[in-house]
């Protein structure tokens, strides 16, 4: 799945005409108008759709695939994920990555030493906060923000926290 990126989840059916309703993953929901196909992840194999129309209904995407024109024919990809490749995806800014390539970084303070692996990314209202797995199994959650996320090195998997008072459950 490396070179795939998801864009947004088939949460139901629109109608009974083929449409549906995407949940999107992605930070600008308006990118789904540039999108001419996307891969449908079935679980076993990924499937090349071409994009016929977009719409928009609240936070959802209304989405039509090209050849799937009844509600039977669709219905059963409810859940399923849907990817672009990697050159599909949203140019990126300096200084911006995709959550997927952080995922499984090594989580250290400035100072080096280790605190675990960042195994989730929580989207909040205010900021991003890392899920940080210790190897005892225990969570750590860091705000992403610049007071406490120092450095994110998406080539070495690393990233550089100062651990701000509070943060840190210190064992008694």
């Amino acid at each position: 799945m490396e070179d795939y990126l998801r864009v947004g989840v088939i949460a139901n059916t629109h109608g009974i005409g083929g449409e549906v309703k995407v949940f999107p993953t992605t930070d600008d929901n308006q990118r789904f108008k540039a999108l001419k196909q996307v891969f449908l992840d079935t679980g076993k194999e990924y499937l090349e759709l071409e994009i016929e129309r977009v719409r928009f209904f609240k936070q959802m995407v209304i989405v039509k695939f090209k050849g799937i024109n009844n509600i039977n024919d669709i219905e059963r990809y409810k859940g399923k994920d849907l990817l672009v490749t990697r050159e599909n995806a949203v140019p990126l800014e300096e200084n911006e990555y995709f959550i997927y390539d952080i995922l499984g970084a090594q989580v250290e303070t400035e100072d080096g030493k280790a605190l675990g692996i960042l195994s989730e990314v929580l989207t909040t209202g205010a900021n991003d906060v890392y899920v940080v797995k210790q190897p005892s199994g225990k969570e750590i959650l860091l705000p992403v923000i610049a007071d406490c996320v120092k450095e994110i090195d998406t080539e070495n998997k690393r990233v550089a926290v100062h651990l701000m008072p509070g943060l840190l459950e210190e064992e008694s």
